[in-house]
């Protein structure tokens, strides 16, 4: 380590996801940094085990847009340039909200979603990441545990392999394993106690097949098509056309308990079509599939509050979906790992890594992304049956129900839907959305216009899907 050795910093990152290796480009301004992946990582994109809901539909919102290209500039034109796009929110998207209304396609946002296959986004952040020199990647290793006491972490057990063991020393390490982190078992290990921790469930179930883009579509830049479930009406179901790279489309069916899709091949464009708008369905009527269908219902909102424990260690932090995961249907997870990667360098421009206190800074700047996105996601999904154990308080209803009021005021207003997807985004906080002027006035006053009767996919785009 750096106070016995006369070597620079070293961390350790857990995990090469897009989380840990965020993680790790901000960590190399400062350190040595070695990335612990259980899996031996594919050469481009392909799939890989230890990311199983890699499968199904993601986005990156702009605000995770804007802090992958200040961590690492030009990665998203690399991943434009292999296929991903990026995309005018809601020019070019179809999209239909939670409380039911159609968002008109308007032009004038300046927001825009990435979006691609996670095999292309996780291929191209391996090779940005992985080319620095001061990162090292050690594959076919499982963490084991912490080393150290409850004052300080000192480094990582290691299990490299028939029953080989080793301990990597760390000025810091940094847990961005996922969701089945063991950081809560290694914190008590050390001494510590127990974190507090809390879960949303909303009971959402995936089903997603890949198809080849129908008609023309793959070349004339097609919409993404989002028909969002109402927490109002449960089951809550909803769907998502995702034309990602290939020309291909990513179709992700969801619905929570009670209306949950199944792997049955036979069964998908029945569920689309049965939708609170068939758009989905109908559009998938002359679609090839690409494969069957790939199901999962591992989607709970999950969050460890380390950032409020009275008692942390020097030189361990907690990252990414091992801190807080979310349902995925929001699209924040990239987003948010990116923006807690920028939240750690910033932390380290102004206090050394490994000096005391540093870490709990750490915990405590990634906690505000963290935060933030948590906020959206139980907003919602705490609403849903069964979703938690206590029912929500009034404060919560009341407001679910100016969100909601926010939604329908942006659906129709574009200085409003700025307001709206500047929180969405995770650009700004929640309090943008009683903004005086782009808020509350066009909610209040108008003008009003009646809202869509029908999904704004014009007609020159439904033929270029027709065969």
């Amino acid at each position: 380590m750096s106070d016995t050795t006369g070597r620079g910093p070293t961390a350790v990152v857990l995990g090469a996801s897009a989380a840990g290796l965020c993680a790790a480009a901000a960590l190399a301004e400062f350190a040595d940094v070695t990335v612990v992946e259980r899996d031996v990582l594919p050469a481009g994109p392909e799939p890989r085990r230890g990311v199983p809901q890699a499968r199904h539909a993601h986005i990156v919102w702009s605000g995770g847009v804007a802090a992958l290209d200040e961590l690492l500039p030009g990665v998203v034109g690399d991943i434009v340039a292999r296929g991903g796009r990026l995309l005018h929110i809601m020019g070019d998207m179809v999209s239909r909200a939670p409380n039911e209304v159609w968002f008109r396609r308007f032009t004038r946002t300046r927001h825009r979603n990435l979006t691609c296959s996670r095999d292309l986004l996780d291929a191209v952040l391996r090779a940005r990441v992985l080319a620095d020199a001061r990162i090292t990647l050690l594959e076919g290793a499982v963490a084991a545990g912490l080393e150290g006491g409850p004052a300080r972490v000192t480094g990582i057990r290691v299990d490299t392999g028939g029953g080989r063991e080793r301990t990597l020393a760390a000025d810091l390490v940094v847990d961005a394993s996922g969701r089945g982190s063991r950081a809560p078992h290694w914190l008590r290990e050390l001494g510590l106690p127990s974190v507090a921790a809390r879960e949303v469930d909303a009971g959402l179930a995936y089903a997603t097949r890949l198809y080849r883009a129908p008609g023309t579509t793959a070349a004339t830049g097609f919409p993404v098509v989002n028909v969002q479930a109402n927490p109002a009406s449960p089951p809550g179901r909803g769907g998502i056309i995702l034309p990602i790279e290939g020309g291909r489309w990513i179709v992700t069916l969801a619905g929570t308990r009670g209306g949950e899709p199944s792997g049955d091949s036979a069964a998908f464009l029945g569920f689309a079509r049965a939708l609170a708008d068939p758009v989905i369905g109908e559009l998938l009527e002359h679609a090839e599939p690409l494969g069957g269908v790939l199901t999962t219902r591992t989607t709970s909102n999950q969050r460890h509050y380390y950032e409020k424990s009275r008692t942390w260690p020097g030189g361990f932090a907690v990252l990414g979906d091992a801190a807080a995961a979310y349902n995925p249907v929001y699209g924040h997870g990239l987003t948010v790992a990116a923006q807690c990667a920028l939240a750690v360098r910033d932390v380290l421009r102004s206090h050394p890594l490994a000096a005391p206190g540093t870490a709990r800074r750490l915990q405590r700047a990634a906690a505000r992304p963290v935060s933030a996105a948590w906020g959206l996601a139980i907003g919602q999904d705490a609403l849903y049956p069964g979703a938690v154990d206590t029912p929500p308080r009034r404060t919560e209803l009341l407001l679910a129900r100016y969100v909601d009021r926010c939604v329908a005021t942006g659906a129709g207003n574009p200085r409003a839907l700025g307001a709206l997807l500047d929180v969405m985004s995770l650009e700004k906080p929640p309090s943008r959305l009683f903004s005086p002027l782009d808020m509350l006035a066009p909610m209040l006053f108008g003008p009003r216009r009646p809202p869509l009767s029908g999904p704004p996919l014009s007609d020159a785009e439904r033929k270029t899907a027709a065969p």
